[in-house]
Protein backbone atom coordinates (compact mmCIF):
# COMPACT_ATOMS: atom_id res chain seq x y z
CA UNK A 1 0.00 0.00 0.00
CA UNK A 2 1.47 3.43 -0.92
CA UNK A 3 1.10 6.09 1.48
CA UNK A 4 0.53 9.50 -0.28
CA UNK A 5 1.10 12.96 1.23
CA UNK A 6 -2.64 13.49 1.37
CA UNK A 7 -2.97 10.78 3.45
CA UNK A 8 0.17 10.85 5.28
CA UNK A 9 -1.00 14.59 6.50
CA UNK A 10 -4.51 13.16 7.29
CA UNK A 11 -3.41 10.24 9.33
CA UNK A 12 -1.31 13.01 10.72
CA UNK A 13 -4.16 15.38 11.79
CA UNK A 14 -5.98 12.73 12.73
CA UNK A 15 -3.73 11.64 15.81
CA UNK A 16 -3.35 15.33 16.55
CA UNK A 17 -6.60 15.65 17.32
CA UNK A 18 -7.28 12.50 19.10
CA UNK A 19 -4.29 13.76 21.84
CA UNK A 20 -5.68 17.36 21.31
CA UNK A 21 -9.24 16.06 22.58
CA UNK A 22 -8.24 14.01 25.13
CA UNK A 23 -6.05 16.36 26.68
CA UNK A 24 -8.87 18.98 27.23
CA UNK A 25 -11.11 16.75 28.87
CA UNK A 26 -11.05 16.08 32.52
CA UNK A 27 -13.48 14.33 34.87
CA UNK A 28 -13.95 15.24 37.90
CA UNK A 29 -15.19 12.90 40.46
CA UNK A 30 -17.76 13.33 42.79
CA UNK A 31 -16.83 15.44 45.61
CA UNK A 32 -13.53 17.30 44.31
CA UNK A 33 -12.94 20.38 42.51
CA UNK A 34 -10.43 20.93 40.17
CA UNK A 35 -8.75 24.33 39.81
CA UNK A 36 -7.55 25.32 36.16
CA UNK A 37 -4.49 27.83 35.58
CA UNK A 38 -4.48 29.53 32.54
CA UNK A 39 -0.83 30.54 31.71
CA UNK A 40 0.13 30.39 34.73
CA UNK A 41 -2.91 32.41 36.38
CA UNK A 42 -5.95 31.25 38.10
CA UNK A 43 -8.80 30.74 35.45
CA UNK A 44 -11.59 28.74 37.17
CA UNK A 45 -12.74 25.79 39.28
CA UNK A 46 -13.84 22.77 37.82
CA UNK A 47 -17.51 21.27 39.09
CA UNK A 48 -17.81 17.17 39.31
CA UNK A 49 -18.54 15.92 35.93
CA UNK A 50 -16.74 15.90 32.64
CA UNK A 51 -14.99 19.45 32.15
CA UNK A 52 -13.16 20.90 29.00
CA UNK A 53 -10.37 22.64 28.67
CA UNK A 54 -7.81 24.68 26.20
CA UNK A 55 -4.42 21.88 25.95
CA UNK A 56 -1.37 23.78 26.06
CA UNK A 57 -3.33 26.80 27.27
CA UNK A 58 -4.48 25.71 30.24
CA UNK A 59 -3.25 23.64 32.87
CA UNK A 60 -5.63 21.31 35.25
CA UNK A 61 -3.85 21.20 39.26
CA UNK A 62 -4.23 17.89 41.27
CA UNK A 63 -7.87 17.05 42.50
CA UNK A 64 -8.71 18.72 45.90
CA UNK A 65 -11.26 16.22 47.87
CA UNK A 66 -13.99 18.23 48.91
CA UNK A 67 -15.18 16.10 52.16
CA UNK A 68 -14.63 16.42 55.58
CA UNK A 69 -11.57 15.21 56.93
CA UNK A 70 -9.73 14.48 59.85
CA UNK A 71 -6.39 15.26 60.86
CA UNK A 72 -4.74 13.24 64.12
CA UNK A 73 -1.50 15.42 65.55
CA UNK A 74 0.68 13.71 67.32
CA UNK A 75 1.03 14.24 71.17
CA UNK A 76 2.03 17.86 72.05
CA UNK A 77 3.92 18.93 75.52
CA UNK A 78 1.59 21.34 77.76
CA UNK A 79 2.47 23.10 80.44
CA UNK A 80 -0.50 24.22 82.82
CA UNK A 81 -0.82 27.77 84.87
CA UNK A 82 0.56 25.55 87.84
CA UNK A 83 3.23 24.18 86.19
CA UNK A 84 2.67 20.70 85.06
CA UNK A 85 3.76 19.47 81.82
CA UNK A 86 1.67 17.09 80.25
CA UNK A 87 1.43 15.23 76.99
CA UNK A 88 -1.68 16.51 74.92
CA UNK A 89 -2.23 14.80 71.30
CA UNK A 90 -5.22 16.71 69.33
CA UNK A 91 -7.63 15.44 66.58
CA UNK A 92 -9.19 18.57 63.94
CA UNK A 93 -12.11 17.63 61.95
CA UNK A 94 -12.23 20.08 58.94
CA UNK A 95 -13.39 20.39 55.17
CA UNK A 96 -12.65 22.58 52.26
CA UNK A 97 -14.62 25.11 51.05
CA UNK A 98 -13.12 27.19 48.97
CA UNK A 99 -10.33 25.46 46.69
CA UNK A 100 -8.84 28.34 45.25
CA UNK A 101 -8.14 30.17 48.87
CA UNK A 102 -6.91 26.38 49.79
CA UNK A 103 -4.34 26.67 46.84
CA UNK A 104 -3.39 29.71 46.85
CA UNK A 105 -4.20 31.13 50.30
CA UNK A 106 -1.04 29.12 52.25
CA UNK A 107 1.98 27.10 51.87
CA UNK A 108 1.69 23.03 53.31
CA UNK A 109 -1.90 24.24 54.42
CA UNK A 110 -1.71 20.73 56.88
CA UNK A 111 1.66 21.75 57.95
CA UNK A 112 0.08 25.01 59.00
CA UNK A 113 -3.40 23.25 60.86
CA UNK A 114 -1.07 21.11 62.65
CA UNK A 115 1.21 24.31 63.79
CA UNK A 116 -1.54 25.87 64.42
CA UNK A 117 -3.52 23.41 66.70
CA UNK A 118 -0.46 23.16 69.01
CA UNK A 119 -0.13 27.17 69.77
CA UNK A 120 -3.29 27.34 70.82
CA UNK A 121 -3.60 24.66 72.77
CA UNK A 122 -0.81 25.79 74.81
CA UNK A 123 -2.15 29.15 75.27
CA UNK A 124 -5.48 27.58 75.87
CA UNK A 125 -4.02 25.57 78.58
CA UNK A 126 -1.52 27.72 80.11
CA UNK A 127 -4.45 29.67 81.86
CA UNK A 128 -5.77 26.39 83.20
CA UNK A 129 -4.70 24.60 86.39
CA UNK A 130 -4.20 20.57 86.35
CA UNK A 131 -7.57 19.91 87.58
CA UNK A 132 -9.28 22.51 85.34
CA UNK A 133 -7.69 20.85 82.23
CA UNK A 134 -8.77 17.66 83.38
CA UNK A 135 -12.52 18.74 83.82
CA UNK A 136 -12.78 21.35 81.32
CA UNK A 137 -12.37 19.29 78.24
CA UNK A 138 -15.49 20.50 76.27
CA UNK A 139 -14.27 24.15 77.07
CA UNK A 140 -10.73 23.79 75.62
CA UNK A 141 -12.41 21.92 72.63
CA UNK A 142 -15.19 24.34 72.18
CA UNK A 143 -12.08 27.70 72.35
CA UNK A 144 -10.25 25.82 70.03
CA UNK A 145 -12.46 25.12 67.66
CA UNK A 146 -13.45 28.88 67.66
CA UNK A 147 -9.80 30.10 67.32
CA UNK A 148 -8.60 27.57 65.11
CA UNK A 149 -11.68 27.99 62.30
CA UNK A 150 -11.59 31.62 62.50
CA UNK A 151 -7.79 31.65 61.64
CA UNK A 152 -8.31 29.30 59.01
CA UNK A 153 -10.95 31.10 57.07
CA UNK A 154 -8.58 33.01 54.61
CA UNK A 155 -7.01 29.44 53.75
CA UNK A 156 -10.53 28.28 52.40
CA UNK A 157 -10.71 25.80 55.28
CA UNK A 158 -14.42 25.34 57.53
CA UNK A 159 -12.95 23.65 61.03
CA UNK A 160 -16.12 21.78 62.49
CA UNK A 161 -14.80 20.18 65.69
CA UNK A 162 -11.64 19.67 67.82
CA UNK A 163 -11.55 17.20 70.11
CA UNK A 164 -8.49 16.21 72.78
CA UNK A 165 -7.72 12.89 72.35
CA UNK A 166 -5.34 12.06 75.20
CA UNK A 167 -4.34 13.84 78.23
CA UNK A 168 -1.87 12.28 79.94
CA UNK A 169 -0.01 13.93 83.05
CA UNK A 170 3.53 12.42 84.62
CA UNK A 171 3.65 9.65 86.20
CA UNK A 172 4.23 10.76 90.00
CA UNK A 173 0.97 13.02 89.23
CA UNK A 174 -0.97 10.11 87.56
CA UNK A 175 -0.37 7.69 90.81
CA UNK A 176 -1.39 10.82 92.82
CA UNK A 177 -4.50 10.92 91.09
CA UNK A 178 -5.10 7.30 91.77
CA UNK A 179 -4.55 7.34 95.04
CA UNK A 180 -6.66 10.04 95.48
CA UNK A 181 -9.73 8.41 93.87
CA UNK A 182 -9.42 5.12 95.67
CA UNK A 183 -9.25 7.25 99.09
CA UNK A 184 -12.64 8.77 97.97
CA UNK A 185 -14.09 5.26 96.81
CA UNK A 186 -13.33 3.36 100.09
CA UNK A 187 -14.43 6.96 101.40
CA UNK A 188 -18.36 6.45 99.39
CA UNK A 189 -17.83 3.23 100.57
CA UNK A 190 -17.77 3.63 104.29
CA UNK A 191 -20.83 6.26 104.27
CA UNK A 192 -22.83 3.17 102.54
CA UNK A 193 -22.17 0.78 105.10
CA UNK A 194 -22.87 3.40 108.02
CA UNK A 195 -25.82 4.62 106.15
CA UNK A 196 -26.91 0.76 106.12
CA UNK A 197 -26.36 -0.02 109.51
CA UNK A 198 -27.56 2.75 110.41
CA UNK A 199 -30.73 2.05 109.00
CA UNK A 200 -31.21 -1.47 110.25
CA UNK A 201 -31.34 -0.33 113.59
CA UNK A 202 -33.87 2.36 113.28
CA UNK A 203 -36.13 -0.66 111.51
CA UNK A 204 -35.48 -2.80 114.58
CA UNK A 205 -36.00 -0.03 117.33
CA UNK A 206 -39.43 0.71 115.46
CA UNK A 207 -40.39 -3.32 115.43
CA UNK A 208 -39.72 -3.41 118.84
CA UNK A 209 -41.34 -0.22 119.43
CA UNK A 210 -44.52 -1.31 117.67
CA UNK A 211 -44.86 -4.67 119.42
CA UNK A 212 -44.44 -3.21 122.71
CA UNK A 213 -47.55 -0.90 121.78
CA UNK A 214 -49.65 -3.64 119.90
CA UNK A 215 -48.74 -5.88 123.74
CA UNK A 216 -49.92 -2.80 125.68
CA UNK A 217 -53.08 -2.67 123.13
CA UNK A 218 -54.09 -6.05 123.70
CA UNK A 219 -53.86 -5.43 127.45
CA UNK A 220 -55.68 -2.61 127.42
CA UNK A 221 -58.68 -4.58 125.68
CA UNK A 222 -58.52 -7.10 127.66
CA UNK A 223 -59.06 -5.68 130.98
CA UNK A 224 -61.57 -3.21 129.49
CA UNK A 225 -63.57 -6.14 128.10
CA UNK A 226 -62.97 -8.15 132.03
CA UNK A 227 -64.21 -5.00 133.41
CA UNK A 228 -67.17 -4.21 131.09
CA UNK A 229 -67.88 -8.26 131.93
CA UNK A 230 -68.52 -7.58 135.53
CA UNK A 231 -70.45 -5.04 135.02
CA UNK A 232 -72.95 -6.40 132.92
CA UNK A 233 -73.02 -9.43 135.36
CA UNK A 234 -74.10 -7.66 138.39
CA UNK A 235 -76.17 -5.57 136.61
CA UNK A 236 -77.93 -8.92 135.22
CA UNK A 237 -78.06 -9.92 139.01
CA UNK A 238 -80.04 -6.83 140.21
CA UNK A 239 -82.19 -6.92 137.22
CA UNK A 240 -83.17 -10.48 138.16
CA UNK A 241 -83.76 -9.50 141.97
CA UNK A 242 -82.37 -12.88 142.72
CA UNK A 243 -84.19 -14.50 146.52
CA UNK A 244 -82.46 -14.79 149.95
CA UNK A 245 -80.74 -18.14 149.60
CA UNK A 246 -79.22 -17.06 145.97
CA UNK A 247 -77.68 -14.62 147.42
CA UNK A 248 -76.67 -16.23 150.36
CA UNK A 249 -74.81 -19.08 148.08
CA UNK A 250 -73.34 -16.46 145.54
CA UNK A 251 -71.99 -14.43 148.70
CA UNK A 252 -70.30 -17.96 149.88
CA UNK A 253 -68.67 -18.10 146.28
CA UNK A 254 -67.62 -14.32 146.09
CA UNK A 255 -65.75 -13.96 149.90
CA UNK A 256 -64.11 -17.79 148.67
CA UNK A 257 -62.95 -15.71 145.36
CA UNK A 258 -62.08 -12.37 147.42
CA UNK A 259 -59.86 -14.81 149.73
CA UNK A 260 -57.77 -16.13 147.03
CA UNK A 261 -57.62 -12.96 144.67
CA UNK A 262 -55.93 -10.07 145.17
CA UNK A 263 -58.27 -7.44 146.82
CA UNK A 264 -57.32 -5.63 149.46
CA UNK A 265 -60.44 -4.60 151.05
CA UNK A 266 -62.99 -7.37 152.13
CA UNK A 267 -66.06 -6.44 154.32
CA UNK A 268 -67.57 -9.29 155.74
CA UNK A 269 -71.32 -8.64 157.11
CA UNK A 270 -72.23 -10.17 160.43
CA UNK A 271 -75.75 -11.55 159.05
CA UNK A 272 -74.95 -13.41 156.19
CA UNK A 273 -78.39 -14.55 156.29
CA UNK A 274 -79.65 -10.79 155.75
CA UNK A 275 -80.27 -10.31 151.75
CA UNK A 276 -79.57 -7.10 151.42
CA UNK A 277 -76.85 -6.75 153.46
CA UNK A 278 -75.14 -9.53 151.63
CA UNK A 279 -75.49 -8.12 148.00
CA UNK A 280 -74.52 -4.62 149.48
CA UNK A 281 -71.23 -6.75 150.22
CA UNK A 282 -71.19 -7.94 147.04
CA UNK A 283 -71.45 -4.29 144.82
CA UNK A 284 -68.92 -2.63 146.88
CA UNK A 285 -66.17 -5.77 146.34
CA UNK A 286 -66.99 -6.16 143.24
CA UNK A 287 -67.00 -2.01 142.44
CA UNK A 288 -63.50 -1.93 144.54
CA UNK A 289 -62.56 -4.77 141.86
CA UNK A 290 -63.63 -3.21 138.95
CA UNK A 291 -62.42 0.18 140.13
CA UNK A 292 -58.60 -1.25 140.99
CA UNK A 293 -58.85 -3.13 136.89
CA UNK A 294 -59.51 0.18 135.40
CA UNK A 295 -56.81 1.72 137.73
CA UNK A 296 -54.34 -0.64 136.43
CA UNK A 297 -55.46 -0.21 132.92
CA UNK A 298 -55.11 3.40 133.22
CA UNK A 299 -51.53 3.16 134.87
CA UNK A 300 -50.12 0.98 131.75
CA UNK A 301 -51.64 3.35 129.55
CA UNK A 302 -49.69 5.88 130.66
Amino acid sequence: MTFTPWLIAIIVIGVAAVIIFSLSIRIVKQGTAVIVERLGKYHKTLGTGMRFIVPFIDRALPAISLKEQVADFKPQPVITKDNVTMQIDSVVFFQIVDPKLYTYGIERPMSAIENLTATTLRNIVGELELDETLSSRDTVNTKMREIIDTATDPWGIKVNRVELKNILPPAAIQESMEKQMRAERERRENILLAEGEKRSKILVAEGEKEAEILKAEARKIALLTEAEGQKQAIEKIVAAKPDAAYLTLQGYEALKALAEGEATKIIVPNDLANVSTLFTTIKETLGATSEKNTSKTKNKQK
